[in-house]
């Protein structure tokens, strides 16, 4: 499975296993296509009878899907022969893509996500790559500098930051890329594949009204359910 496939999230779509000739291939194309810097994270290894992360945790939160050492922003790179060489080491580590760099990630519940790409895609609004994590989070590629204007743009729509759970995750930050999985969850997959067409990102002020909205919608039926 290439940068240039799209899983379908509405579908259910076999996971992709992590052998080593993929990930590396995965790793290689966001370098060269996208020019996306990328680090190699944990990996997965089998015991008792499931997979454990390599990080020895045994609750860890994101197994096989978080990075290994606190210096990762100054492993990141965009150099295809460095990609090589980290993969060559472990060729099962996960993709991480550190945010604030090329592009930051509006990072919001899927069920929202869904219903604000539906609005997006409606309103004919400029998308970048949008991916699908196996905790449920839907991360929509902008920008960077995202980080500093969404809480004032969600203020200006209405909305209050703390009521609704949209994270702009910019510098110092990292997102796992497809096709890294989280422990026995799932894998990462792209809900909006990276494509020529949106290689150019839009801005965050592009998205936020949808997405606010969609958040805001979420966080109303969610305390809803809870006095229910």
């Amino acid at each position: 499975m290439g940068v240039e496939e799209t899983i379908g999230v509405t579908q259910t779509a076999p996971i992709p296993k992590q052998r080593g000739e993929q990930l590396l291939d995965h790793a290689v194309r966001y370098v060269e296509e996208r020019h996306w810097d990328v680090f190699a994270g944990a990996w997965l290894e089998p015991g008792d009878g499931r997979e454990l992360c390599s990080c020895g945790a045994e609750d860890c939160v994101v197994p096989g899907a978080h990075a290994m050492v606190k210096d990762w922003a100054a492993q990141a790179t965009g150099s295809a022969v460095q990609v090589r060489r980290l993969w060559g080491r472990q060729p099962e580590a996960s993709i991480l893509l550190p945010t604030g760099r090329t592009f930051d990630a509006l990072d919001v519940p899927d069920a929202a996500g869904f219903l604000a790409l539906a609005r997006l895609e409606r309103m004919q609004r400029t998308l970048g790559p949008v991916a699908l994590t196996p905790d449920h989070r839907m991360l929509f590629f902008v920008l960077p500098g995202a980080g500093a204007k969404v809480p004032d743009l969600v203020r200006k729509l209405g909305w209050s930051p703390a009521t609704i759970d949209l994270v702009a995750r910019g510098e110092g930050e990292y997102v796992a890329a497809p096709p890294t999985r989280f422990g026995g969850r799932g894998a990462v997959q792209w809900a909006r594949r990276p494509t020529p067409a949106n290689r150019w990102l839009p801005d965050a002020e592009e998205l936020i009204d949808a997405l606010a909205y969609a958040c805001g919608r979420e966080a109303a039926s969610e305390r809803s359910r809870r006095t229910s």
